[in-house]
């Protein structure tokens, strides 16, 4: 029989190799596809897995993010050396991330880009915008195609701006977050610049869109303490201001979970 000495032992040993377990370890970060680091900033650019499997739009998108590191460093700098107090806690922060959001007709390419920044203030700062990316001309086009007169005004952006405010109001009574006056309905215009980010929701339908999905980053339309929301459009409320172009990629229903893909 075993003395308690030897007894102590194995249970040493065993919570050792537990803390240690990669099993338990947290999970590691991705490593960025770009990445800067200086005493004033720290910048990364992320691509997620089906941006890089298309050589074109991943080069595209990682240029732009390059870019704009670059211009968030040549800010950076001047104020680390004019105020190094500024960054007492460390460079400030900027990460880009690029993930595709759907694909329809295996040509056109939903991506949300979403762009996080820390310098020192309250809290962090996110912001959101899309891409959306057509694989057989290899360039950014605009939803105009898809309708007939996307003017400010025209009565498509009038049917559009009605579903947006519809869907925020109805998932601002889910959260229980209402707020008195509804400003945030002022933001949002009649205007394809204004009316907010938007990308090609997934549908039921193999190859087809369900209808417009429009991207909203924390403080955009509510508080900051509630986050980012997603606004739904279904392509049959825009129907009356399809182009051909619109007809041929607009189908199905919305499927069940994508509204809780990118909350």
């Amino acid at each position: 029989m075993l003395s308690s000495h030897f007894r102590v032992y194995p249970l040493v040993i065993l919570a050792c190799l537990a803390i240690g377990s990669p099993a338990l370890a947290e999970p590691a970060k991705p490593k960025p596809d770009f990445a800067v680091k200086t005493k004033a900033i720290d910048g990364t650019v992320m691509l997620d897995a089906a941006i890089k499997a298309d050589a074109k739009l991943a080069e595209n998108c990682l240029a732009e993010g390059k870019t704009w590191i670059a211009q968030q460093r040549t800010e950076a700098e001047p104020e680390y050396k004019s105020d190094p107090a500024l960054f007492r806690n460390g460079p400030w922060t900027y990460e880009r991330s690029y993930a595709v959001d759907s694909e329809v007709a295996g040509r056109y390419v939903s991506v949300l880009r979403t762009d996080y920044s820390y310098t020192g203030g309250a809290h962090p700062n996110t912001e959101i915008d899309t891409i959306l990316w057509e694989k057989q001309l290899g360039k950014r086009i605009s939803i105009r195609p898809f309708f007939t007169d996307l003017s400010d005004g025209s009565p498509a952006m009038q049917a559009m701006v009605k579903g947006v405010i519809a869907a925020l109001r109805a998932e601002k009574k889910a959260r229980g977050t209402e707020d008195d006056g509804e400003d945030y309905v002022k933001s949002i215009e009649p205007k394809l610049l204004k009316i907010g980010p938007v990308t090609l929701a997934p549908s039921t339908e193999s190859g087809k869109s369900s209808g417009l999905k429009f991207h909203y980053a924390p403080y955009a339309v509510g508080a900051y303490a509630e986050g980012n929301y997603d606004a739904f459009v279904p392509w049959t409320a825009l129907k009356p201001y399809l182009s051909a172009e619109g007809r041929a990629i607009f189908g199905g229903e919305r499927p069940k979970g994508d509204d809780d893909r990118n909350k």
